[in-house]
């Protein structure tokens, strides 16, 4: 798209507006000027691999993605179902989501160690039974493994598949280290640092999965009835669409998706699309793409900059992102 032609920069800034309010919440500029201006060292440097992937607008279709996905696990399904508002406010939930992507990936060492303090404390708290009775509780490093394993999966895989600049093998593998990091702070134990590592984690948690009524009943409101004006539902179906792309084979299996010879092919020409409409109106100002990367650190290249990602508070762009119950 031309950025220049008449009418079409109030086209852009409006449209980046709207959607940078849904993600980021009315208190996004506010806390993307806190994450970014504060000075002091950051977990992840500027060239790190979770900067390029949570950076991009290719979350969009991970964070959906990725919710799907951790909905298979009926323990971690029942904990979100009763205690997340996932569909009471899901909205709060996505910007409480993005802010604490943006602030592990781009926030100060001491903000990000706040912000995982705070989700440990709330997953203590939660507890309760399953429809079919079994206990859970928010805490227990095994689910904690598996939501964190789901959420990387889809994230990378979307990434690789949407994002403005794939990683390579050695990229991949970083950006798990890079996240593992993460994980282990909010006491995932031994998360996956690879990718060898990662799908033996996921063939792992394969006999715990099903999709249980709770599963369907999230993936109906997820795809078929999001809390969205008319005119959104257009767009949004088609990053439904690519997020369904997104997951593994067996996954969709489960959740009872056809298989139609050709269909993913086709459906991912349309998440090109999407993500590429997503960059364009989240294009930040000139100020943003400046101070953004860290702070006193600098900051990447300006490509990666003006990319818009999971973290409207983390970096200039948006996206929403799968993440355990108290993010």
């Amino acid at each position: 798209m031309n950025a220049t032609a008449p009418g079409t920069g109030g086209l852009r800034r409006q449209l980046g507006s709207r959607l940078f309010l849904r993600v980021a919440g009315p208190t996004g500029p506010e806390t993307r000027a806190r994450i970014h201006g504060a000075p002091g060292p950051r977990w992840f440097a500027p060239d790190r691999p979770i900067r390029v992937v949570h950076g991009d607008a290719s979350m969009f279709i991970g964070g959906l993605s990725a919710l799907l996905l951790q909905s298979l696990h009926p323990r971690a399904m029942a904990a979100v179902a009763a205690h997340s508002g996932y569909r009471g406010d899901p909205w709060g939930r996505l910007q409480r989501t993005s802010t604490f992507l943006a602030v592990t990936t781009y926030g100060p060492a001491e903000e990000a160690q706040r912000a995982v303090d705070r989700v440990r404390a709330v997953h203590r708290s939660v507890r309760g039974l399953t429809p079919s009775g079994e206990e859970y509780w928010a805490a227990d490093p095994h689910l904690l493994g598996w939501v964190h394993a789901a959420e990387a999966d889809s994230f990378l895989r979307a990434h690789q598949l949407f994002g403005r600049r794939p990683l390579d093998a050695a990229g991949c593998d970083g950006y798990l280290a890079d996240t593992a990091r993460v994980a282990a702070a909010l006491g995932v134990e031994d998360p996956p640092r690879s990718r060898a590592e990662l799908a033996a984690v996921l063939r792992s948690y394969r006999p715990e999965l099903e999709a249980g009524p709770q599963a369907r009943e999230a993936a109906r409101f997820l795809l078929l009835h999001p809390p969205l004006p008319l005119a959104a539902r257009g767009p949004y179906a088609l990053l439904a669409a690519n997020a369904l792309a997104v997951l593994p084979p067996w996954a969709r299996t489960l959740l009872g998706l056809p298989r139609v010879p050709g269909l993913v092919p086709g459906v991912r020409l349309t998440g090109h699309a999407v993500t590429r409409a997503i960059r364009w109106a989240l294009t930040p100002p000139p100020y943003t793409v400046a101070r953004a990367g860290g702070g006193a650190q600098g900051g990447p290249d300006a490509e990666a900059e003006t990319g818009a990602g999971p973290a409207p508070v983390g970096k200039p762009g948006a996206g929403p992102g799968g993440a355990p119950e108290g993010r």
